[in-house]
């Protein structure tokens, strides 16, 4: 992975994205030219770790309107947003995280350039159990997101899947090594 690369960081609900960036996000230094995008938000501040800002969907919409996103998608009746910032830093020489959607980056994957996706998988059981346990969503809604992880598929000659089943320091460990190699080779 060269550097200034676009790490596109995907998975279902529940797969513990959030928390294995978190942790890479803490083993790295700042001498790693490596970049951690924010996502926007029309969801209200939770008690949970994402890395977010929380918009209305007039603030979204104007941003939008503006040409201040990077992405934008839809899912689970929320809006989301990568700022168009990373450009500047990709721009800048630094490689940029975003935790985006799975369904977003298929749609988007042909106009994605200097992309390194990543899949943050976990087994159906982990999935059912951390959904239920961050208490975001009633059973109805659970049961709608563990419909749609097992219904979208991602494949890509560059990608790099990471189990996320069992503890979080192994799939935090090994998303670390992929982003300093990475930043290595740059």
């Amino acid at each position: 992975m060269p550097a200034a690369q676009l790490i596109y960081i995907m998975g279902p609900s529940g797969a513990g994205k959030d928390s294995v960036i978190q942790y890479a996000r803490r083993k790295l230094n700042a001498a790693q030219p490596i970049l951690f995008a924010h996502r926007y938000i029309t969801r209200p501040v939770g008690e949970d770790i994402e890395n977010y800002i929380a918009l209305t969907r007039a603030e979204f919409a104007q941003r939008k309107n503006h040409g201040l996103f990077a992405f934008d998608w839809e899912a689970y009746d929320l809006s989301y947003g990568i700022g168009a910032e990373i450009r500047t830093w990709q721009s800048a020489g630094f490689s940029v995280v975003v935790d985006g959607s799975r369904e977003h980056f298929l749609r988007e994957v042909d106009a994605l350039t200097d992309v390194a996706p990543v899949l943050i998988t976990a087994s159906l059981d982990a999935l059912r159990m951390r959904l239920m346990t961050r208490r975001r969503e009633d059973l109805e809604a659970i049961n709608r997101r563990l419909e749609r992880a097992a219904t979208i598929s991602v494949s890509h000659d560059r990608l790099t899947t990471i189990d996320n089943s069992g503890p979080l320091d192994q799939a935090g460990d090994q998303l670390t090594k992929f982003l300093i190699d990475g930043a290595q080779e740059g």
